[in-house]
């Protein structure tokens, strides 16, 4: 049998090639927003800026789930207390809403709530992203799964963006890397998971600059509308 380099690298195409993951997007939206002063989830997107039109109705929510859903199944929207003002808005744009039933205990538990479900919808990969980061561009997101499906071929379990070496979201996690998410603590957090099996997760180099934005004060969020922040195209 011929194992050679050129053998296992036409074998590794050919299972790449072959192989597609079973995607499910994962907006992680149950924060209280205490810093803002109002819900990140329906904050405009894009923010207004002088002698622009901004399409009504547009959020940092609506434009996640809009972003995400080519690229995956379904899109799971986890919420906390706010779950009965994102409803609206989650259905109208065709997504899924669960409930963290204890926000209190942070974002990690969020995360757990959505994972459970992407696996119970039958998914055995996501598409992860806070709703408080601006969705990245469509090209950006077509480059990710590209990336995390040639990444599986390999033995990954993840990919990420990182932009002028700042790593961001959205994460794309493999089933390893969902259970393993699922079988850590609920006082842990997901930065210590990937820490632990960072050997399984590539970060791509991508030319988006929001892969890095966060929006956590009116301050940000405002400096989002400046040219510096221009969305990419």
């Amino acid at each position: 049998m011929n194992d050679g380099p050129t053998y296992r690298l036409e074998f590794c195409y050919r299972f790449y090639m072959g192989r597609t993951s079973s995607l499910c997007g994962v907006i992680l939206a149950a924060g209280e927003s205490t810093r803002m002063g109002m819900d990140k989830a329906l904050l405009p997107w894009p923010p207004a800026t002088p002698g622009a039109i901004t399409s009504p109705g547009q959020t940092f929510l609506s434009a996640a789930i809009f972003a995400l859903s080519p690229f995956t199944q379904e899109v799971v929207v986890v919420a906390g207390k706010n779950a009965d003002n994102l409803a609206a808005a989650v259905y109208a744009n065709g997504a899924l809403l669960v409930q963290n039933p204890d926000p209190e205990r942070g974002q990690f538990s969020s995360l757990q709530v959505g994972l459970y479900e992407v696996l119970a919808r039958g998914c055995d990969a996501a598409m992860i992203m806070p709703v408080d980061r601006p969705p990245l561009s469509a090209a950006t997101l077509e480059q990710l799964r590209s990336a995390f499906e040639l990444a599986l071929s390999l033995g990954r379990w993840g990919v990420a963006p990182e932009n002028d070496g700042e790593h961001g979201h959205p994460l794309l996690a493999s089933r390893e890397l969902i259970e393993a998410f699922l079988r850590a603590s609920p006082t842990s957090n997901a930065r210590e998971v990937k820490r632990a099996h960072m050997q399984y997760i590539e970060y791509i180099a991508v030319p988006d600059p929001f892969v890095s934005a966060n929006v956590n004060t009116p301050e940000e969020y405002e400096a989002l509308s400046t040219p510096a922040s221009a969305r990419p195209k």
